[in-house]
């Protein structure tokens, strides 16, 4: 969950969010090394006398050809590893359901034969006492943490988006067609997001919910559900 005047990710709670922190900082430094760099130059311009060797110099044209080549590989190379990582869906132990409607989460567990509900987001006056706010839904969406879990994802009425920010998901539902993701939860806890598609009036209001559990716990809860 963000903090107040929080400037970085949240904290990361999948393997996936875990490289792409580690990207995001990685490319950081690159951007600071560059930046240090043209201040450095334009100093030493203001500061020195030009001459003829900066003029016309082969050397300098080559290094200032060569190096932002460098800087494109240093960045694409991660970058696209991160990207197959993503797209990747091997074997998964639990395959999820979410269908966007305005403005509420329909999720099925296609695996069970009959455990499906709505998730709807709690309003301020049922809201209970440290939870959040606009944030908070009366059914969560339950899962096993370190299984890897698929989410076909899909809209019933207009365009929305399945996203949570501290588990590196994000993927649109659109009206028919089934995308799909996949994630791995490193840790038990509760993970929180929002509809990243403008879907209308209430696109504020119909946030998502991800309860990572032990696996003990999961199995009481599909079968007390299911039953």
């Amino acid at each position: 969950m963000a903090n107040q005047s929080q400037f970085g990710f949240q904290d990361a709670s999948s393997p996936i969010m875990e490289e792409l922190v580690e990207f995001h900082d990685h490319a950081l430094m690159v951007a600071l090394a560059i930046c240090s760099l043209v201040l450095y130059l334009l100093a030493l311009m203001l500061m020195e006398k030009l001459s003829s060797n900066t003029v016309d110099a082969q050397e300098v044209e080559l290094v200032w050809t060569i190096l932002p080549a460098i800087v494109l590989i240093m960045l694409a190379l991660p970058s696209l590893q991160i990207l197959y990582m993503m797209d990747e869906i091997d074997e998964p132990d639990l395959t999820l359901k979410a269908i966007g409607h305005q403005w509420y989460w329909s999720y099925e567990y296609t695996d069970f034969k009959d455990l499906s509900f709505d998730s709807y987001m709690l309003p301020t006056t049922d809201l209970p006492l440290g939870h959040f706010r606009l944030l908070e839904v009366d059914n969560r969406l339950v899962i096993p943490m370190e299984s890897p879990i698929r989410v076909i994802v899909t809209a019933d009425d207009v365009l929305h988006s399945w996203a949570v920010p501290s588990l590196g998901v994000k993927t649109d539902a659109i009206p028919g067609r089934l995308n799909q993701t996949s994630f791995i939860t490193t840790r038990p806890g509760i993970f929180y997001g929002q509809c990243s598609e403008i879907c209308g009036a209430n696109h504020s209001f119909m946030p998502i919910v991800v309860e990572s559990a032990p696996l003990t716990y999961f199995e009481s809860w599909s079968s007390l559900l299911s039953s």
